[in-house]
Formats: C-alpha cells, structure tokens, sequence
C-alpha cells in the first residue's frame, strides 16, 4: 500500500446477531488494519453508530481492528453516523479535531465511489482504500447497484441539511471531549 494519509476512514456495515461483523465488515477491518501496519496512516477511525441488537458497528470494528493488532490507542471511534453521508460528517469532524486533512477510505468496491464523493463534498482529501472483492453473485450485485442508485439520490437530499448534521457533529465532539480527563 504505498498511499500515505494522516488517518484511515473504515466505513461501518451489518454486524452479525453474534457481535461480529458479516464479511463485508470482516473485510474492511481486515483491510484497515493492514494499512494501518504498513503505515498507510497513525489513526484509524472506525465509523459506524448503527445498532444491529446489542451491537454498534463501530465498537465491533474496533474490536476487530485490535484482534488484528490496531492498538486501541490509534483508534477513534464515530458512534453517531447512520449513513455513508453521515460517515463522511462525523468522521470530517473527527479528522479536523486530530489536524487530519488526508483520509485513506475502507469500503468495498462497489460503495467506494459514492464514500468518496460524499468525503470530498465534505472538503476531505480521501483516497479510496477497496477491500478485497467479496463472492460476486448476480443477485449480490444487482442489489449493491439498486443501493447505490437509491442511496446517492438520498445523499443528495442530505447534502442540503449538511450544515445542520455538522454542527450536530461538532456539538457531539464538545460533548465527548467534557468527559476526557
């Protein structure tokens, strides 16, 4: 991996009713953590607020990032996103908290063309960081197609209320900073 960033973005997605993450999730934390070993970036952020059960997407990648040897003080957490736009919100806020302008992003291929047009809208320099292609079935693929469509029209819609979801993340990053020591 010779791409160079100051931190690396893993996108959030369906964690397992046994508190791992699926394989797609598997993949991205796999990922993250191998360029994070080979010193793609100091900083990897595990994005993901969504609740599958007990489960938060991004504290299952986190614990997946240690396992894979990410120490758990080079991971940031992003507990509030819900979408891929709201990824690219919250870990924007993130990024600037840590004097971050570089992002490496971690998705699958299929989604990483919509994660780096929502980064960049956002002003952050992203690269793309693909996981590994996963089983590719004709069915698997029509569906990521359909999602893509139906979810870049929705992010376009929130690309209008942006300025409300970034003061909401920064008002997030003043609460959780009041209770750091």
């Amino acid at each position: 991996m010779p791409l160079h960033a100051d931190a690396i973005v893993v996108l959030g997605c369906r964690v397992l009713s046994s508190g791992r993450p699926g394989a797609p999730g598997a993949r991205r934390a796999a990922t993250a953590a191998r360029a994070y070993r080979e010193g793609v970036a100091p900083w990897v952020i595990a994005s993901g607020g969504r609740r599958w059960g007990a489960q938060i997407e991004a504290r299952v990648l986190a614990a997946e990032l240690q396992r894979a040897g990410v120490p758990a003080a080079a991971i940031v957490l992003d507990l509030w996103s819900l979408t891929t736009h709201e990824n690219a919100i919250f870990s924007a806020a993130l990024l600037g908290r840590m004097g971050a302008r570089r992002a490496a992003i971690v998705t699958c291929p299929w989604h990483m063309p919509r994660a780096l047009r929502n980064f960049h809208a956002l002003g952050i320099d992203a690269c793309g960081l693909p996981t590994p292609h996963g089983g590719d079935v004709p069915v698997a693929r029509a569906w990521q197609r359909g999602h893509e469509v139906i979810s870049t029209w929705l992010d376009a819609r929130a690309l209008r209320r942006r300025r409300i979801l970034s003061e909401s993340a920064a008002w997030q990053l003043r609460i959780a900073r009041q209770g750091e020591p």
